[in-house]
């Protein structure tokens, strides 16, 4: 029995989309990641924030911590 080179003829081809739809989900894809890349901007933003906040209040403290525990 000879094998099927062409891996069993049962095989579908897809047809290859056009360029303009190639084009209309590259530029979905594109701004779907670029909604989502500002998202997460924005949240480590208001992380950032948050810390720099607890740092002001806590300055002298998280110093003094810092140094203590650096000289051990």
């Amino acid at each position: 029995m000879a094998k099927d080179p062409g891996g069993g003829g049962a095989e579908q081809k897809r047809r290859p989309a056009s360029k303009s739809e190639d084009a209309q989900e590259d530029v979905q894809a594109s701004a779907d990641v670029t909604e989502k890349g500002e998202e997460l901007k924005e949240e480590l933003d208001a992380l950032l924030d948050e810390i720099d906040e607890v740092l002001e209040e806590n300055a002298e403290e998280f110093v003094k911590q810092y140094v203590q525990k650096g000289g051990q």
